[in-house]
C-alpha cells in the first residue's frame, strides 16, 4: 500500500518552467545621450530662433518697474513709516557701529587727525589678542602681519576693512549663536532652518548687495549688513552640529542630577561644544572678509575699494599689492581662530606645567598692550605708521614688471591655451545655449533634472527656469551658464586627477592639502589679480580664475572619496590581478560616485560665484549686468533681475546636484 502510493510521486515529472521574459531598461546615461542627441537636432533645425536676446542698454518692463520702484522708495525714505521706523533706525544702528569702530582704530574722530588708537596700539592688541587664544607663533603672524600693511602704505584700508569684519561678525554671531543653539535642540525648527541656510549658502556674494541698496543705500551700512546675512549661515549650522553632537549619555546623566534646561544648556551642551563653534566663528570671519571685499561695489571702504578701483582700470601692480594685503589679512584671521579652536581642545587634554604660569604671563602681556595703546593714543609717532608706503611702490611696481615680462614673453603660451579652450569647448557650447530658442534649452533642462534628480528635481528646474525667463536676461543667463558648466567640467578634471593621486598617497595628501587648504582662504577677488595680468580683460580670466577657486574644494572632496574605500576592497581586485589603472577606474571611482557628485554640485557653486564676479574684468554677461547696475543709475533694474537670474542659477545647479548625490549613494 505504500509502495503503490509512493509510485506515482517517482515517476511524475515536473512541468517546463515558463520562459523568462528579459527586460530592457534604458540607463540614465542612454537617456542623457538621446535628450542630447534630439537637442543638437532641433539646434541645427531652429538656430537663432526665439532665443530671447536683449542688448546690453535695452531694459525690459520688469527692469522699468525696478526703476521705478526703486525712484519712489528712494522719494518715501524719509516720509514712509516703515523707513523712517524700521529700515532707516537699522541703518542708523549699523552705521553708528561702523563708524564707532572705525574711529577707534582707522578713520579720524572730532578734532584728532588720527584714531582713538594708532598703529602701535592696534599691532599689540593684535599680537596680545592672538597670544592669548593661541600661542606666541600665531603671535608672532598677527604681529608681523599687521605690521605688513603699514610698510604696504595701506594702513587705513586695511583697518577700515579689519572695522567691518569686527562690526559684521558681532552682529552675526549676536543672532546666528542663538538660532544655531535653538536649531541644535528643536527639531522642528532645525528642519525649518535648513532649506533657509541652505539656499543662503547657495547664493554668490554679488548678489545680496543690490537689493540691500534699495532699502539701505549704498554704503558701510549696506556692506555690513550684506556681510551679516551672508557671513551668519556657516555659525548657525556648525552651531546646531555641535550642539546634536554632544553624547546623549551625557544630557542624559544631568537629567539625572537635576539640571534643568537651562543649566543643562549652560554647562554641558555648550561647554561639550566651544571647539565646534570656534570652528563655526572661524568660517564666519572668512566669508566676512570675502564679502567685505567685494562689497566695495557698494561704496564699502577698505580693501576691496583700492582692488575694485584697480581692476576696473587695469592696473594690475596696484590690485596685486591691495590682493596681497587682503591674503595677509586672510591668513592671520584663519590662523588665528584655528588656534584658539585648538586651545579650546588642548586646555580640556594637556596637563602641561605651562598652564600654571600662563595667567601671570597673559597678565604681564595685558600690561605691556594697555602701555602700547597709551602711546598710541597719546602721540603722534606711535599713531600714524612710520614711512612712506615704499614696500607696497616696490611690490606694484615688481608686479607691473612681471605682468610686462609675461605678455612679453608667454603671450604666445596664453593666447595659444585661451584660443583652444574658447574656440574648442566655450564657444560651440555658449552658442548651443544661447542661439537654441529658449523653450528647447528650457525644456532640455528640466529633461536633465528629471533625468539626474528625479521628478522633484525637475520641478525645481522648472520653476527656476520660468523665473530665469521672467528676469528678462536669458541671453545673458545662458552666456554664464555655459562659462559655468566649461569651468566646471576642468574642475572635475583637475579635482579628478589630483583627488585620486591624493587619495591612494599620504605624502602627496600631506603635501598638497596644506596648499588648498590656504587657497580656499583667500577672498574670491584675489584670483582676479594675476588672471588678469596673464590673459587680459577677457572672459576666459574669469573662467580661469574660476577653475583655481574652485579646483582645491572638488580635489578634496574626491581625495576624500577614495581613501574612505575599503582597503579589502583594494587588495581584492589587486590579488586578481588588476593593475593600477584598472583599480582606479573599475574600484575606486565607481565606489566615490557620491564623492563625485558633491564634488561637482560644490565645483559648481564656487564657479558661478566667481564667475560672475568675472563681470570686473570682462566677463560680461549676468556679472557685467550686477556691476553696471551699481554704476549706472538707469541700470539697476537690470542689474537686480541679473541679481536674481544667479541665485535661479545656482538653486537649479544645487537641486539637481544633491539629488543626484542621494541617488548615487541610495
Amino acid at each position: 500500500m505504500t509502495v503503490a502510493m509512493e509510485k506515482p510521486e517517482q515517476t511524475r515529472t515536473a512541468e517546463p518552467a515558463p520562459p523568462v521574459k528579459r527586460v530592457r531598461t534604458v540607463s540614465r546615461s542612454m537617456m542623457l545621450g538621446a535628450i542630447l542627441v534630439v537637442w543638437l537636432v532641433l539646434f541645427a533645425v531652429l538656430r537663432g530662433r526665439q532665443t530671447l536676446s536683449l542688448a546690453a542698454a535695452d531694459l525690459t518692463d520688469l527692469h522699468r518697474w525696478i526703476n521705478d520702484l526703486n525712484d519712489s522708495i528712494g522719494a518715501d525714505r524719509n516720509s514712509n513709516p516703515l523707513f523712517l521706523y524700521f529700515f532707516n533706525e537699522i541703518r542708523l544702528v549699523i552705521d553708528n557701529l561702523v563708524t564707532f569702530v572705525q574711529g577707534l582704530i582707522s578713520q579720524p574722530t572730532g578734532s584728532r587727525p588720527v584714531p582713538q588708537i594708532g598703529w602701535l596700539g592696534v599691532v599689540g592688541i593684535a599680537g596680545y589678542v592672538s597670544w592669548a587664544v593661541g600661542n606666541w607663533k600665531v603671535a608672532l603672524l598677527a604681529v608681523a602681519g599687521f605690521t605688513f600693511f603699514g610698510l604696504q602704505g595701506l594702513w587705513q584700508e586695511s583697518m577700515d576693512t579689519l572695522a567691518l569684519i569686527l562690526c559684521a561678525v558681532f552682529v552675526a554671531l549676536l543672532f546666528a549663536i542663538p538660532l544655531g543653539v535653538w536649531a541644535g535642540l528643536s527639531d522642528r525648527f532645525n528642519r525649518i532652518m535648513t532649506p533657509f541656510l541652505d539656499f543662503m549658502q547657495t547664493m554668490p556674494t554679488f548678489v545680496y548687495l543690490a537689493p540691500l541698496t534699495l532699502f539701505f543705500l549704498i554704503g558701510g551700512a549696506s556692506a555690513t549688513i550684506a556681510t551679516v546675512i551672508y557671513a551668519a549661515p556657516p555659525t548657525i549650522r556648525i552651531t546646531a552640529h555641535a550642539i546634536r553632537s554632544v553624547p546623549e549619555t551625557t544630557v542624559e546623566a544631568a537629567d539625572s542630577m537635576g539640571a534643568t534646561r537651562r543649566q543643562a544648556l549652560l554647562k554641558v551642551l555648550l561647554p561639550m561644544s566651544k571647539r565646534t563653534v570656534v570652528m563655526g566663528v572661524n568660517q564666519t570671519i572668512m566669508a566676512a572678509l570675502a564679502m567685505v571685499t567685494i562689497a566695495a561695489l557698494i561704496n564699502a571702504p577698505g580693501l576691496g575699494a583700492n582692488v575694485v578701483q584697480a581692476l576696473q582700470s587695469l592696473d594690475v601692480g596696484t590690485a596685486f599689492n591691495a590682493g596681497l594685503a587682503i591674503v595677509v589679512m586672510a591668513i592671520v584671521l584663519d590662523r588665528v581662530t584655528t588656534a584658539a579652536s585648538a586651545r579650546e581642545e588642548a586646555a580640556r587634554n594637556s596637563k602641561d606645567r605651562f598652564l600654571k604660569w600662563r595667567r601671570p604671563l597673559l597678565g604681564a602681556g595685558a600690561a605691556v598692550t594697555a602701555v602700547l595703546i597709551y602711546l598710541s593714543h597719546t602721540y603722534v609717532w606711535a599713531a600714524d605708521f612710520p614711512g612712506d608706503g615704499t614696500v607696497g611702490s616696490r611690490i606694484a611696481s615688481a608686479a607691473d614688471t612681471a605682468t610686462t615680462w609675461a605678455q612679453d614673453n608667454l603671450s604666445g603660451l596664453t593666447n595659444g591655451f585661451r584660443d583652444v579652450i574658447t574656440n574648442g569647448l566655450l564657444n560651440p557650447f555658449q552658442s548651443l545655449l544661447t542661439d537654441s530658442p529658449w523653450w528647447l534649452v528650457a525644456a532640455v533642462l528640466i529633461a536633465l533634472g528629471v533625468v539626474l534628480g528625479g521628478w522633484k528635481a525637475g520641478v525645481t528646474t522648472a520653476v527656476c527656469v520660468g523665473l530665469l525667463v521672467g528676469t528678462g536676461v536669458w541671453s545673458d543667463g545662458m552666456t554664464t551658464l555655459a562659462s559655468t558648466l566649461v569651468a566646471t567640467v576642468l574642475v572635475m578634471l583637475l579635482g579628478v586627477v589630483f583627488g585620486v593621486w591624493m587619495g591612494r598617497s599620504v605624502l602627496v595628501d600631506r603635501l598638497l592639502r596644506p596648499t588648498l587648504d590656504a587657497a580656499q582662504v583667500m577672498p574670491p577677488f584675489v584670483y582676479l589679480v594675476p588672471f588678469l595680468a596673464l590673459f587680459g580683460a577677457t572672459r576666459f580670466t574669469a573662467i580661469v580664475a574660476a577653475i583655481v577657486y574652485a579646483a582645491p574644494v572638488a580635489m578634496k572632496i574626491i581625495a576624500d572619496g577614495v581613501r574612505a574605500v575599503p582597503e579589502t576592497t583594494v587588495e581584492a581586485a589587486t590579488s586578481t590581478g588588476c593593475n593600477t589603472w584598472q583599480i582606479i577606474t573599475k574600484v575606486q571611482l565607481p565606489m566615490s560616485r557620491s564623492a563625485l557628485t558633491l564634488a561637482t554640485n560644490q565645483g559648481l557653486i564656487y564657479v558661478l560665484s566667481m564667475v560672475v564676479v568675472g563681470g570686473l574684468v570682462g566677463a560680461g554677461a549676468l556679472g557685467y549686468d550686477v556691476v553696471a547696475g551699481f554704476s549706472q543709475g538707469q541700470l539697476y533694474g537690470k542689474g537686480l533681475a541679473a541679481g536674481l537670474a544667479i541665485v535661479l542659477l545656482g538653486v537649479m545647479f544645487d537641486r539637481i546636484t544633491q539629488a543626484a548625490a542621494r541617488r548615487t549613494s541610495a
